[in-house]
């Protein structure tokens, strides 16, 4: 039996930057609190269905390599935050964009801590999942505690710093993915905490260094500090190159860029090219950033 509030056949293409045409069999959108307490009764729908279930927030790291998504896929909705300027603690829904944050702590709070993320596409929930980072600056640095859903035993529970298990690009949502849903985040403001100082202004980096377009940012996790993805890119002469509509922009060689024709197909094909030759050339494996979802 089908539960009556899931939406069938929908097109789903503008939920991620790439624009590759897609559909999915099954969605659902989270727009307040109580709608949370479906997501038991989706998830049971999924194992008696045999069907696989997929949070999304907005697509701003998400490739759809598919035409029809035979699964279910659920947005998440939840807006709103605030920002205590006497302790200095950010509380926010996991939807919210973590750059409008950012931009809004500076210009209504004077609180700069942030600045780093303005102009980061992604969301709150998307910051956390990855353990975001814009030039040293990462999620986990201010990070305290979140409210999450516990999909499996109907439980919400308060995870602090330590439970998030933050690495490199990874999180404890991220390694049991779809098992938690995350309702809200807090981050403590009062000290700047990064991995390494930079004085990069990323507001000049991001509007004249970074291409615009049908994109995802960084395609790939750099390897290392030694060897940045776009780099390897150059030196095996991908800048530029294409795969009919799909390419590495001229302006960063780490952002896959469609034109607005090209098909998840010429995605994955220029995909699998930088991967093999820099493999073949320097032996390092290129690692995606963004989230390749098949069925």
């Amino acid at each position: 039996m089908i539960l009556d509030y899931l939406k069938q056949d929908i097109e789903i293409t503008n939920l991620s930057n790439f624009k590759t045409k897609a559909f999915t069999k099954y969605y659902f959108e989270i727009n307040e609190l109580d709608d949370i307490l479906k997501l038991n009764e989706i998830n049971d729908f999924c194992k008696i269905n045999n069907l696989s279930l997929l949070y999304i927030w907005w697509g701003t790291n998400m490739l759809f390599a598919f035409d029809l998504y035979n699964w279910v896929i659920v947005k998440n909705n939840l807006k709103w935050w605030n920002y205590d300027e006497k302790s200095m603690i950010l509380t926010s829904y996991s939807s919210e964009s973590i750059s409008d944050i950012a931009k809004d702590l500076e210009s209504v709070y004077n609180q700069k801590l942030w600045h780093r993320f303005i102009w980061l596409p992604g969301s709150v929930w998307w910051a956390v999942y990855w353990n975001a980072w814009c030039f040293w600056l990462e999620t986990e640095n201010n990070f305290l505690e979140a409210e999450i859903y516990d999909i499996e035993t109907w439980q919400t529970l308060n995870l602090i710093k330590e439970d998030f298990k933050f690495n490199y690009r990874s999180s404890l949502i991220k390694e049991h993915n779809n098992k938690y849903f995350i309702i809200s985040a807090k981050f403590d403001l009062s000290k700047l905490v990064e991995k390494y100082h930079s004085d990069v202004d990323n507001i000049d980096f991001r509007e004249n260094k970074q291409p615009k377009g049908n994109t995802c940012g960084s395609f790939f996790k750099n390897p290392n500090k030694e060897n940045s993805a776009w780099a390897l890119i150059e030196q095996v002469w991908l800048k530029w190159y294409k795969i009919w509509w799909a390419y590495f922009s001229q302006l960063h060689a780490n952002f896959l860029m469609n034109d607005g024709t090209a098909t998840y197909d010429d995605l994955l094909k220029i995909i699998k090219l930088a991967q093999n030759k820099v493999k073949n050339e320097f032996k390092i494996d290129l690692i995606p950033e963004v989230r390749i979802l098949t069925n």
